[in-house]
């Protein structure tokens, strides 16, 4: 049996079910930091106080930040490459 064979195999319930946790964990986590960065980008709109403390760029920058990662996060969700070689 070559190891191209075992990469192939599919899944068993236990590994699928994690699959399914962790794809949903993904999708989540990446819609709240999405969230959480168009929140810092339009900080203005939403809390003009909180605005006013700290420089206008530093929002937009980490907001970005957010954003970015928050669709990494949707992705990995949506692709579920969970296993690698251990």
């Amino acid at each position: 049996m070559a190891l191209e064979e075992f990469e192939r195999e599919e899944p068993n319930e236990r590994d699928k079910g994690y699959q399914r946790m962790r794809s949903i964990m993904d999708y989540g986590m990446g819609i709240l930091w999405a969230a959480m960065g168009v929140f810092f980008i339009f900080i203005k709109h939403f809390n003009a106080d909180l605005a006013a403390k700290y420089d206008d760029i530093t929002f937009k920058i980490f907001g970005s930040i957010c954003i970015l990662y928050g669709l990494f996060r949707i992705y990995r969700g949506y692709r579920k490459n969970y296993f690698r070689d251990r």
